[in-house]
């Protein structure tokens, strides 16, 4: 099970790389169609847009699992081991009750765009649930994310992998 959550990360991480690089494309398509005068592409500026936000929510499993997010341990560094271990509980739980909350949101806001046909205001005009759709799968994800590193937790083991440089400061 261990192993299919870590691939799941991948794959979530992977996705984010291919959203980056089509926001890359769009952008750089974009400059050129203005660049000539006859090509305009309309709602160009709001696939970027769909694309970077996907970016966003795709990597979040992944840069948790490696430890790319921002962690206060200023704090916790200076905590008794006793506290320390409690206040690591606290953060666990308190992450996967609101990540598990904005994912149970994100996915919501799909189904209701999807069943009441709600369209971009932007010039794309293009159904809201098709760019949704990447940020209920990345919250998701980040939900799964924190229930795997509490699991984990409980085993004595950890999810988050902490850079040495940190651990040292």
């Amino acid at each position: 099970m261990d192993q299919l959550v870590r691939n799941f990360y991948r794959l979530l991480t992977g996705l984010s790389c291919v959203s980056m690089v089509a926001a890359f494309l769009i952008v750089m398509l974009g400059v050129l169609s203005r660049q000539v005068s006859f090509i305009e592409i309309q709602g160009l500026d709001a696939y970027a847009g769909y694309a970077i936000a996907a970016a966003l929510f795709f990597a979040l499993p992944g840069t948790l699992q490696n430890g790319d997010h921002i962690r206060v341990t200023l704090l916790l560094d200076r905590l008794p081991a006793r506290w320390r271990s409690a206040f690591e509980w606290f953060c666990l739980l308190a992450a996967l009750v609101l990540t598990a909350y904005v994912a149970w949101y994100a996915a919501r806001s799909v189904w209701i765009s999807y069943d009441t046909h709600d369209i971009s205001p932007a010039a794309d005009a293009s159904p809201l649930w098709i760019p949704q759709i990447s940020m209920a799968v990345g919250s998701i994800g980040f939900a799964v994310a924190f229930a795997h590193a509490l699991i984990l937790r409980a085993r004595g083991q950890t999810l988050i992998a902490v850079a040495e440089a940190a651990r040292s400061e």
